[in-house]
């Protein structure tokens, strides 16, 4: 997984509440495999009609058609736990999705595929999705080390987990996590095996 440090590009505002998972990736995508066409997963039927034909929707326009981050209304990601609606948004070219709030299996689905959810406060999101909204074409720059997106004249801050936030700077997937700790575990076992040495199995005579 790429270390997410900072990040400019283009943001999207996509200001309605409750976009849940399967608006995000329609349920009858769960188990198409990735590859260079998932990126039409995303939306697929609020963006796409029948015939593969486009229709009128945000992410299907210049300049949305390329961003990289969502300035998203409360409760992104809600509903099913399907990972598949990270992996839409991650392979459409999101690294990011600003929001109030987000369905808390959906954030731990993100991080663990390089999509950074921010939460910041309605107001300031608001401010932000309308400057998007009035100039398409500002950049919008995300710093997760200072954890503040900014563009124009506005900036805001973003709270995210700890352990979330050091996992996207380093790169590291739940097993790499686990690895940062191999020194700490070493001295626990070894500890532990002074304290309670009948506890380590033996080898069979």
């Amino acid at each position: 997984m790429q270390p997410f440090t900072t990040l400019t590009g283009i943001a999207a505002p996509i200001d309605e509440p409750n976009i849940d998972t399967n608006q995000l990736c329609p349920t009858r995508f769960n188990k198409v495999p990735r590859g260079p066409k998932y990126r039409d997963v995303l939306f697929h039927d609020r963006r796409f009609n029948a015939d593969g034909t486009e229709k009128e929707h945000l992410l299907n326009v210049e300049p949305f058609k390329r961003a990289q981050i969502i300035v998203a209304d409360r409760n992104w990601g809600g509903g099913s736990s399907r990972e598949a609606a990270v992996y839409a948004l991650y392979d459409h070219g999101f690294r990011c999705v600003v929001a109030p709030s987000f369905g808390d299996i959906f954030s731990q689905n993100a991080v663990k595929n390089g999509l950074l959810t921010a939460i910041a406060a309605e107001a300031d999101i608001e401010k932000l999705a309308d400057l998007v909204r009035r100039t398409p074409s500002q950049p919008v720059t995300v710093d997760l080390e200072k954890q503040t997106v900014s563009g124009g004249d506005i900036s805001l801050a973003f709270t995210i987990d700890p352990i979330s936030r050091n996992q996207l700077l380093n790169g590291w997937d739940d097993v790499d996590l686990t690895e940062s700790y191999r020194e700490r575990i070493a001295a626990f076992k070894a500890e532990d095996k002074t304290i309670r040495p009948w506890a380590t199995p033996t080898a069979k005579q």
